[in-house]
């Protein structure tokens, strides 16, 4: 490891002489006086709810795909909330009509299915929900919806608004028609290689020491996962036959997450008229049609009811829903060819800084930078250390280095 070091200049510099004269004072009169407005005009104004009524928000979907079901019980959130409260303690069951009782137990944050079962068709469902505090709910009776698997998805090239970009988009056909309602969610990942970084990194040994030391391998390369956080839906109503080709993902040619390699998961849900019915409505309200909907605006009615009290409020959907999933890879290069890829998401110009302490120097910066890892090494030459944003060398510092276990190179 080689190390550096600056003594700290212990030096003060000369004293300025300033004539007080009656303009200075004008001068510092008047710099206070706007001061002093510009203060009163900034005060922050905390944003807060004015009212609040707490009620459960329920997601809840079960599949024909035989696996151990998921339900999210939470609930809803005041406008300055930073996080979404989780309601613990539940008990949760599903029942059909023949008599045969799933139950759920509380897992991360969510309700899993203690069994693997699957949605079939002919039989009811009904979810029932227990609360810790005694509160009891229970939604309609619900049978799976027609089944009709997706066909493809396929990534091309085209224009959205003046933007050119890839078009994800979802191809499924019906031909009897009686799946006329869908719902899309999705889950992108994509591989990130650090643009700047290099085999050797800066360590903080002291309050002004430097030491170089090998860079781990392990920095450059990451894999970035995300769901979507909007509701996609579709229908069939106004077509002449029951053939969708439904765009579920836009993402300019300028957009850093293609660069290299991305995947995307596509899921399909057949919904019954009710459940997009309520959908719908749900992402008229929302206005940005999150399905994050904790702090939605208004209270929608959906199928699951309080079974001693009316004035205990639930907000969600209990949905019984046929699905099919597919996934794609692609390259930047699969779809522009000798194009230059897309700019990375932050700049990664260098800036120097200079291992010394004295007036001018930038000693402290460079050691605070590196000990909070805010800067990434590249070279130095003499105290003259040349760095970027350690997002440009690390992509461990806002990604995951661990490939998935789906992921196809």
């Amino acid at each position: 490891m080689t190390t550096y070091n600056q003594n700290k200049n212990q030096k003060s510099s000369s004293p300025i002489e300033c004539k007080r004269t009656s303009i200075v004072l004008n001068g510092i009169i008047f710099l206070l006086l706007i001061c002093f407005l510009l203060n009163g005009c900034t005060e922050p104004y905390i944003l807060e709810t004015n009212t609040y009524e707490e009620a459960l928000v329920v997601e809840a979907t079960i599949t024909n795909e035989f696996k151990k079901q998921e339900i999210t019980l939470t609930k809803t959130s005041r406008f300055e909330d930073a996080t979404i409260q989780i309601e613990k303690g539940a008990e949760i069951s599903i029942t059909d009509n023949t008599g045969i009782r799933y139950d759920f137990k509380e897992e991360s944050g969510k309700y899993i299915s203690t069994t693997e079962f699957q949605a079939t068709a002919g039989k009811e469902y009904r979810l029932n929900i227990k609360t810790k505090d005694g509160r009891s709910f229970e939604s309609s009776t619900e049978t799976l919806t027609p089944i009709n698997p997706m066909q493809e998805i396929k990534a091309t090239v085209e224009t959205k608004d003046s933007l050119r970009g890839v078009g994800i988009r979802v191809s499924s056909y019906d031909p009897t028609n009686t799946a006329k309602y869908y719902r899309y969610e999705y889950e992108e990942t994509y591989k990130i290689i650090a643009p700047k970084w290099v085999a050797s990194k800066s360590v903080v040994l002291s309050e002004t020491t430097i030491g170089i030391v090998p860079n781990p391998t392990n920095t450059r390369i990451c894999y970035s996962t995300k769901k979507n956080t909007e509701l996609l839906l579709t229908n069939t109503n106004n077509l002449n036959e029951a053939r969708l080709n439904f765009l579920v993902r836009f993402i300019s040619d300028q957009n850093y997450i293609i660069t290299h390699r991305y995947s995307i998961l596509v899921k399909q849900y057949v919904e019954s008229l009710a459940s997009y019915t309520y959908y719908t409505t749900l992402k008229k309200l929302s206005g940005s049609g999150s399905i994050l909907y904790p702090t939605q605006p208004g209270f929608i009615n959906g199928n699951i009811k309080s079974v001693n009290n009316e004035n205990d409020k639930i907000i969600g959907y209990f949905d019984v829903a046929s699905a099919s999933s597919k996934r794609i890879y692609f390259n930047y290069e699969d779809l522009f060819p000798g194009e230059l890829a897309p700019p990375y998401y932050t700049t990664c110009d260098q800036d120097i800084y200079t291992l010394c302490f004295s007036p001018g120097c930038r000693g402290y910066d460079l050691i605070q930078g590196i000990g909070i890892n805010k800067l990434a090494y590249q070279f130095h030459e003499g105290i003259n250390y040349h760095m970027v944003h350690i997002e440009c060398g690390d992509c461990t510092s806002f990604s995951s280095n661990i490939k998935p276990l789906f992921w196809e190179d």
